[in-house]
């Protein structure tokens, strides 16, 4: 058994057993509370409290009956599988808690593959898709191992170690906004720190007079102080800390593991479904592609969302998370937090292939059923920016799956009112027609209010255009694509001819030249005068291509430039109009001048620059650097605290009024360094006494020459002259630094952080004792007592 470890003989006494327990418990609830953000909630409570409890549970059990290290493991597996249907799969369980053959398999499973996939699943995450394992198996074995440790060892730093690892991996294994930093900081600092002070205290070989000994007064005024002393530290720790989240909030969300996790999936390996539309409505328009049950009136169903163009093609980004092209893995509770009316559609695919999903714009569960539900439940992604969701198995016929949907209100113009437009990055367009720009200003130019400008462009296309697939006798008036060249041949002809694949592209062009983020949306829906009822069997020519703009508060709302399918070109006005070229020797035509443009159009282009702006560099630099210190300054302010306690009291006791008090002082000075460096003075001793306790604890045998010359000087008739207190301080500032001449760099700094000389030590009651002889020496050099004459005498013989 090392010095370390708890005597097997000797049973821990009951505040020991509550202690230890107690800040266990409240440490790991800590800890285990970073689990909030992921999960969006409470939901994760039960699996998390639950082995915890399990976990002290059976470290008290087995420290009660002395069990080793192998009994312990197998108490903490068994209820891992015995527990774990219970509290972290409840829908596998018989009755939700007695655990079935499909229990332990997901347990046994779940303890390799549930880190995982809780990584590779959006935040947050369901409770009913098996996420629960992993904040129970840290409950369980982080705290299994912090109370083993702080019951069975005697330093309650190793009992740190496994609950200051589970409060950094929750944290890691969460997101990158915190749950409760200031929270979780302050509490799991405060706990510690009285956790620890309360085992020294409490430790009967840190004093060499067990407090319960002492005179109740005396040890009432030791435990004040010690108290006292404690509370400042924190008190300073705590406000400093708040002070630092005020004021130090980063710019950038802190980086978890999952940052690190890349899905294996990148979407932009597929081309863009808007590419095959017009193949759509050529070569499926009588083939039921797939039929949906229960889709509510009005609503559409949604393949892909695109914002971002390259001239050619209209497609998802290749961005990073948030963007068009993140998607991750397919989860329960996707639309956690949206109102709307809800249903549960019913998809069976007919003629439909592709990695595509038809779906719905807010998804709440996508499941799918037949032979191959598991082959494209693993293949699945989602990407919950742009409500769309992909297989890469692919879809192909005789597949089914459900979706349970919500679908928002769409807001009325009126109730639209002035709404802004939330302003967000998207891709940079490149070869944009220039005639876009100005139409888009002409057309917008009336409009007052962003839901007025989108109507504007809206309206333009629709009523200005004329409608046709280019199959037939037109097709050499509706050509396929939208690319660059279909765009300006669509707003240059003398008519404009074209279906939903040129206009939706050309609306989304124009909102993004004048400020408003747009993005294309492909998908389905039946034709107004239809019948479709409950069931909607889609074909080819139920294909359509939208715009969606997002206003704040709404989310993404619909808008439909595409002319209505009778509005179709007149046969006298089929040939578009033709430009002429300017010769190549005539001057350009004059640049525009910027005052011809409408007022109303923002330009938020700004010049390009490549120049290196000097001053946001350095002030970059200055910003960094004065954060850097003011953290220094924060992690290091309980230290600066100790140092300047310890400065200040060395400061009053050499500046006392009287010079009997300095000399006192010089003594207090020299004991407190040398309680700091491990010497256990008894509570109530005269100096003699504390002089051969540091003779012997630390080697410094002139301690007590120097204890009989502050008795002599404080106790004897007359006041020690002032060059008596700056020779005695002098010699006690050379035995200071004796101790720390010998004593090596960690030792000298421990003693510099000690906090044993500040809460008492037994000085309360040496320093009553000597008042009470002071003030008797005091009545004795009063002029006309005959004491006086001999008290001189009577110290020396002494």
């Amino acid at each position: 058994m090392t010095s370390a470890s708890t005597s097997k003989g000797a049973p821990l006494p009951l505040r020991r057993w509550i202690l230890d327990l107690s800040a266990t418990a409240v440490l790991m609830a800590v800890a285990l509370l970073g689990f909030w953000p992921s999960f969006a909630g409470p939901s994760f409570l039960g699996a998390a409290l639950g082995g915890m409890l399990l976990g002290l549970a059976i470290a008290a059990v087995c420290m009660w009956r002395r069990w080793g290290i192998l009994i312990i493991a197998g108490l903490t597996i068994a209820a891992y599988f015995l527990f774990g249907g219970a509290l972290a799969l409840p829908h596998t369980a018989l009755a939700g808690f007695v655990p079935t053959i499909e229990t332990l398999k997901s347990l046994a499973l779940g303890a390799v593959t549930s880190w995982k996939q809780l990584l590779t699943t959006v935040a947050p995450v369901s409770a009913a898709d098996g996420h629960l394992v992993v904040p129970f198996i840290v409950a369980l074995v982080a705290t299994v191992t912090t109370a083993s440790l702080a019951l069975r060892l005697r330093q309650v730093w190793w009992a740190l170690i496994p609950a200051a690892s589970a409060l950094i991996l929750v944290i890691a294994l969460g997101v990158p906004d915190p749950a409760f930093p200031l929270v979780q900081g302050v509490i799991f600092a405060a706990v510690t720190a009285v956790w620890m002070s309360l085992r020294v205290w409490w430790a009967p070989q840190n004093s060499a007079v067990d407090v319960s000994e002492v005179d109740p007064t005396r040890a009432s005024h030791m435990r004040t102080r010690r108290l006292l002393g404690g509370v400042a530290v924190l008190a300073v720790a705590g406000i400093a800390g708040a002070g630092l989240g005020a004021v130090a909030q980063p710019a950038e969300p802190r980086h978890v593991f999952r940052d690190a996790i890349v899905p294996p999936f990148n979407i932009r390996d597929y081309p863009s479904p808007l590419q095959a539309f017009r193949k759509n409505v050529r070569d499926q328009v009588d083939k039921t592609l797939f039929t949906v049950t229960g889709l509510p009136e009005g609503a559409r169903v949604r393949l892909a969302a695109m914002d971002d163009w390259d001239g050619v093609v209209y497609n998802v980004t290749d961005g990073g998370p948030g963007t068009s092209s993140a998607f991750t893995p397919l989860r329960s509770n996707m639309a956690a937090g949206v109102e709307g009316k809800q249903a549960s559609l019913r998809f069976d695919i007919g003629d439909y292939s592709g990695v595509w999903v038809p779906g719905t714009a807010t998804e709440d569960l996508v499941a799918f059923d037949g032979a191959r539900a598991d082959e494209l439940r693993r293949s699945g992604y989602h990407n919950s920016a742009t409500g769309t969701t992909v297989v890469t198995a692919g879809l192909r016929k005789g597949d089914t799956y459900r979706v349970d949907a919500v679908f928002p209100k769409i807001p009325t113009d009126e109730e639209l009112g002035d709404t802004p437009i939330v302003k967000m990055r998207l891709p940079e367009l490149h070869n944009v027609p220039e005639e876009l720009s100005t139409l888009a200003a002409e057309t917008v130019t009336d409009a007052k209010t962003p839901i007025a400008q989108v109507r504007a462009l809206e309206t333009y296309l629709s009523k200005k255009g004329f409608f046709s697939h280019g199959l037939g006798a037109q097709a050499h008036l509706s050509r396929a694509g939208h690319g660059a060249e279909r765009i300006t041949t669509l707003i240059g002809g003398t008519q404009m001819v074209g279906d939903d694949e040129q206009y939706a592209v050309t609306m989304a062009l124009m909102a993004r030249e004048i400020g408003i983020p747009a993005r294309v949306v492909m998908g389905y829906y039946p034709k107004k005068d239809s019948k479709t009822g409950n069931v909607f069997k889609v074909t080819g020519d139920d294909v359509h291509a939208w715009v969606e703009v997002n206003f704040a508060g709404y989310g993404w709302l619909p808008f439909d430039p595409t002319p209505p399918e009778d509005q179709v070109p007149q046969d006298q006005n089929t040939k578009p109009r033709v430009d002429p070229k300017p010769q190549v020797l005539q001057p350009p035509p004059p640049p525009q001048e910027p005052v011809d443009l409408p007022p109303t159009v923002p330009d938020d282009r700004q010049p390009e620059d490549d120049t290196p702006n000097i001053l946001a560099i350095i002030g970059a630099i200055l910003a960094i650097g004065g954060v850097s210190l003011l953290v220094l300054l924060i992690l290091s302010s309980p230290f600066i605290v100790i140092g300047a306690w310890k400065a200040s009291r060395r400061r009053a006791r050499r500046n006392a009024e009287r010079t009997a008090d300095r000399i006192s002082g010089g003594w207090d000075e020299l004991t407190d360094r040398a309680i700091d460096y491990g010497a256990r003075l008894a509570p109530g001793g005269t100096r003699v006494e504390e002089a051969a306790t540091v003779s012997a604890a630390l080697a410094l045998p002139a301690a007590t020459a120097l204890a009989d010359r502050a008795d002599d000087q404080v106790f004897g008739p007359d006041d020690p002259s002032q060059e008596e207190v700056d020779a005695f301080w002098a010699e006690v500032d050379a035995l200071v630094g004796g101790l720390g001449q010998e004593a090596g760099f960690w030792k000298r700094t421990k003693a510099r952080l000690s906090l044993r000389s500040l809460t008492g030590g037994g000085r309360v009651a040496a320093r009553l004792q000597e008042l009470k002889d002071a003030a008797a020496a005091r009545v004795r050099r009063e002029p006309g007592n005959i004491d006086s004459k001999t008290t001189r005498s009577e110290s020396e013989t002494s």
